[in-house]
């Protein structure tokens, strides 16, 4: 079954709307375009780290492009990034079916998109599945669509490496709304601190099986750029934690890095946790976290 998160208050509809609807891109460099160098591979899940190419030739016929889910953050549900090789002749199509269909590695996203399968000519104009997408399902609400649509076009600017707006087709070949929402110029990338979870992890992914030592890295606007991070074993114990600096922090997700060490531990599955830091000591919602299993061998 295709995980879908609950249609908890997330985001201030008016907000989102605003910036969703102004016609104007955002200026994250890192979220709906993160491409400035090579891809770099890393043994614990072999995926590109922050800042580098999501379009690199995997093998022949694949290619890894950012697909954007939704999950549960103490702001309300928001985007969430896996970077996943898809097929080399629509990479763009295949992101886009991907973000809809939910099925991300981690078991913690979902979609809030109706079920639908893209094909693309890879530019800025895509088609719908089908009209009943200019509509809003049953029960869905603006919220709920604002978000939804976001899945979309930070999953298509990323995959594209561009802001240009993303204009959607109905089965005419006319620009259409996108889930009863309408924009007359494209829709654009809404404010990625309103929008995105606060901290993402890119690698290790879930599942990767680790040795010795690796290279966690990802995306944060963390308390003075400070993500902690901490290690649990199968019973929730933290066995290691440390912190990783990123390269700023308040108005977009900025890339950090650590090195964690695992030679000391047991093999076994183990949880990485990376988190924002808390200067309210408890007293707010709580940080964000995002988590990856893992297996030490």
């Amino acid at each position: 079954m295709t995980r879908r998160p609950r249609s908890a208050a997330l985001l201030v509809a008016a907000l989102v709307a605003t910036t969703l609807l102004a016609g104007c891109g955002s200026d994250s460099a890192e979220d709906q375009s993160p491409a400035s160098g090579p891809t770099r591979h890393h043994s614990a899940g072999s995926t590109p780290s922050d800042g580098s190419s999501p379009s690199s030739t995997a093998q022949a016929d694949q290619v890894t492009v950012p697909v954007y889910f939704v999950g549960e953050t103490p702001q309300g549900p928001r985007l969430y990034r896996e970077f996943r090789k898809v097929d080399a002749a629509d990479p763009l199509g295949a992101a886009l079916s991907l973000a809809a269909s939910g099925e991300a590695l981690d078991p913690d996203y979902g979609t809030l998109l109706p079920a639908g399968t893209f094909s693309t000519s890879g530019d800025a104009t895509v088609a719908l599945p089908d009209d009943s997408w200019t509509r809003a399902p049953k029960g869905m609400s603006q919220t709920d669509a604002l978000l939804a649509l976001q899945q979309l076009v930070y999953t298509a600017q990323g995959v594209l490496q561009s802001r240009e707006p993303i204009t959607f087709t109905d089965s005419s070949g006319g620009a259409t709304q996108v889930l009863g929402v309408a924009s007359e110029d494209g829709f654009t990338a809404a404010d990625p601190i309103k929008t995105l979870a606060l901290v993402n992890v890119t690698s290790p992914e879930s599942n990767a099986e680790v040795s010795g030592s690796f290279t966690a890295s990802g995306v944060s606007s963390s308390f003075e750029a400070t993500t902690p991070w901490e290690l649990r074993d199968a019973d929730d114990r933290v066995v290691a934690q440390g912190s990783a600096t990123a390269e700023g922090w308040m108005d977009k997700l900025y890339p950090w890095e650590t090195e964690v060490d695992v030679s000391g531990l047991e093999p076994g599955v183990y949880t990485f946790v990376a988190m924002t830091d808390d200067p309210s000591g408890g007293e707010g919602a709580g940080p964000t976290v995002d988590s990856k299993t893992i297996t030490v061998s």
